[in-house]
């Protein structure tokens, strides 16, 4: 292993389908898209934005269709949880709007996230669980990006437009 402060010229990021690693087991080998690692954010680590955020709606949602304890937030990852008064998968219409949370953070929404097979493993006390993938496949099957095709979705993609701090109970407004 090696340690940088720059992204490599060339460093790539292999995305397996989905729905190939639900058919054929976590262990097979199976398609995979590449990416260049910061292409969104260049200069950056990320595969794709700093921000991933879901709705406790969402979260809601997805848990309703799976055993009681397996659809947790710890499960999608994301660093950022709103609790808003809104439908499920509200998120996705937010592509292309700002957010802002609280009295100075700004975030522009760039895309709905594309769920990979990681929700399904095993996170801490979480069990391994392949309907964390089936169920948003079901309820949020939508294309994050022109020419990806229909994906499972679950929250969205962002990268901060003006940052602040983040507090319990702060509002969020979305914007045009």
């Amino acid at each position: 292993m090696t340690i940088v402060a720059a992204v490599p010229a060339g460093a790539t990021l292999l995305r397996s389908h989905p729905e190939a690693v639900l058919t054929a087991g976590r262990d097979d080998e199976v398609p995979a898209d590449e990416s260049r690692l910061g292409s969104v954010l260049p200069g950056t680590f990320f595969d794709f934005a700093p921000i991933h955020l879901v709705t406790t709606a969402t979260v809601d949602r997805i848990a309703g269709h799976l055993p009681p304890g397996a659809g947790t937030v710890e499960r999608y990852r994301p660093n950022l949880v709103l609790d808003t008064d809104t439908d499920a998968f509200a998120e996705n219409s937010w592509v292309g709007r700002e957010l802002r949370v609280g009295p100075d953070l700004v975030l522009a929404v760039l895309a709905p996230t594309p769920r990979c097979a990681v929700p399904t493993l095993a996170h801490g006390p979480l069990r391994r669980e392949a309907e964390a993938l089936r169920v948003p496949a079901r309820l949020n099957r939508v294309e994050p990006l022109p020419g990806m095709g229909p994906q499972p979705c679950v929250g969205a993609y962002a990268r901060v437009v003006r940052s602040g701090r983040v507090a319990d109970g702060d509002r969020v407004t979305v914007g045009p």
